[in-house]
């Protein structure tokens, strides 16, 4: 669609009323009774595909749901497990997890879709995945630096929701609401609070809306919350629909994990909504390789023939994702699903997070690593997200060795060091030289 034509449109928020609920529809037969091959039954809502070792999940677990079901992001979003009974009928806990969720009050409670649940060692309490998101003890425990609000968000909230730190772009706050909760969430005092998640709520984004449309430096907003895609469609059309009425603003990008612990969210009809609203870009959460799956193969698919450009948003972890095999394995896998390695987080440290923190060096070994070894497309920025509201400062491995004259030297990925001419530079200058290979 035309962009003008598009801001043109007179939009409405839709009413709260308009949420649709899922019509149950049976499981396709394979044939008739006749014997020839029966027609598929809403062939696009089967469309996703199911592997093995997750359809004996929910078929062990779920006996009473249809793949129909089990491929419906509202059943999925609906279903998650959020209570110890329901995390102690699949895992076998260990006493520090039961003891740290039978502790647990207020926001960042458990929550997991059954699909990611189904991704997640049963009976390993140190399996990557549910490492990530079942509590245990040490989440109680509160470490020096470690604060509510460590990015100082608060601070640079304009509006409610709107978070305005860098000149010409905005943090747009749509939710409270995940699909899943990441126990290292640097939102964690804001989102999962039972009762009082942030839900839809036209007041604050007519809010939001008035300060962007007076703000004319803004041309980037970032949709994030909790996660933009628990919104409905039609919701999410209306949003993204008002922010292109807003001339200034050039593109739009939404922050997401959805595609990865709720593959099924990424409806045929969701990527023909959001085709309208382009230029539109999305970051994706991931985590390990074990995410990898046919289902995300099929969402990150939807999404890029879309014209969606995808990037990744992966946090450091200790002990899950903090070696070069595995942070390989995971950037060559997104790398073929046309999701570009962005960023590489140190982890944030948010309260109770301390034993998900690395020492940045690990970070940087990491990223030295990648260098050379392997295409410039699987190596993501590596940053620290200053706390205080500094914002995003990128650690590199430094490749400057010094000067020799004229020549800066510099180190290559083999570790060899090389002269290039650079005879009005300064860069280097401060740094003992060497002699170059």
């Amino acid at each position: 669609m035309n962009l003008h034509l598009l801001r043109g449109h007179d939009l409405r928020p839709p009413s709260r009323s308009t949420s649709v609920t899922p019509v149950a529809v049976p499981e396709t037969p394979n044939s008739s009774q006749n014997g020839t091959t029966a027609e598929p039954v809403r062939k696009k809502a089967l469309a996703f595909p199911v592997g093995p070792e997750t359809r004996e999940f929910y078929r062990r677990f779920y006996p009473d749901a249809t793949k129909t079901e089990w491929n419906d992001w509202r059943w999925q979003l609906r279903t998650r497990v959020r209570t110890l009974a329901e995390l102690d009928r699949i895992f076998v806990l260990s006493d520090d997890e039961r003891s740290a969720v039978g502790h647990h009050s207020g926001s960042l409670p458990v929550g997991i879709t059954p699909y990611y649940a189904s991704l997640m060692g049963r009976e390993d309490a140190n399996e990557p995945l549910r490492r990530t998101h079942v509590m245990v003890g040490e989440e109680y425990v509160r470490l020096p630096g470690e604060e509510d609000d460590p990015l100082s968000e608060d601070h640079d909230t304009v509006v409610p929701g709107l978070v305005h730190r860098y000149p010409d772009r905005v943090l747009f706050l749509t939710t409270g609401t995940c699909s899943t909760y990441c126990r290292y969430c640097t939102r964690s005092r804001l989102v999962g609070n039972p009762g009082g998640e942030y839900q839809f709520n036209v007041r604050n984004w007519d809010k939001a809306f008035d300060y962007l449309e007076q703000h004319k430096e803004v041309r980037d907003v970032l949709l994030s919350g909790g996660d933009p895609l628990t919104i409905g469609d039609d919701k999410l059309d209306y949003l993204l629909g008002r922010l292109r009425r807003i001339k200034h603003i050039e593109f739009v990008r939404i922050g997401t994990k959805a595609p990865v612990v709720m593959p099924q969210r990424v409806t045929k009809d969701l990527v023909k909504m959001l085709k309208k609203h382009h230029p539109l870009w999305m970051s994706i959460h991931f985590t390990h390789p074990t995410e990898l799956t046919p289902e995300v193969t099929e969402s990150t698919a939807r999404l890029a023939d879309a014209g969606i450009p995808l990037g990744s948003q992966t946090v450091l972890l200790k002990d899950i994702n903090d070696n070069a095999a595995t942070m390989k394995t995971l950037v060559h896998g997104l790398l073929k699903r046309r999701v570009k390695p962005y960023y590489l987080y140190q982890c944030d440290p948010i309260k109770g997070s301390g034993h998900f923190r690395t020492s940045v060096d690990a970070g940087i070994e990491i990223i030295r690593s990648l260098r050379g070894h392997t295409t410039g497309y699987a190596t993501p920025m590596f940053v620290i997200d200053a706390p205080g509201g500094g914002g995003k400062i990128l650690m590199a491995p430094d490749s400057v060795v010094g000067r020799d004259g004229d020549d800066l030297l510099i180190r290559n990925f083999e570790g060899k060091v090389y002269r290039y001419p650079d005879p009005q530079g300064t860069l280097g200058r401060e740094t003992v030289p060497l002699a170059a290979e």
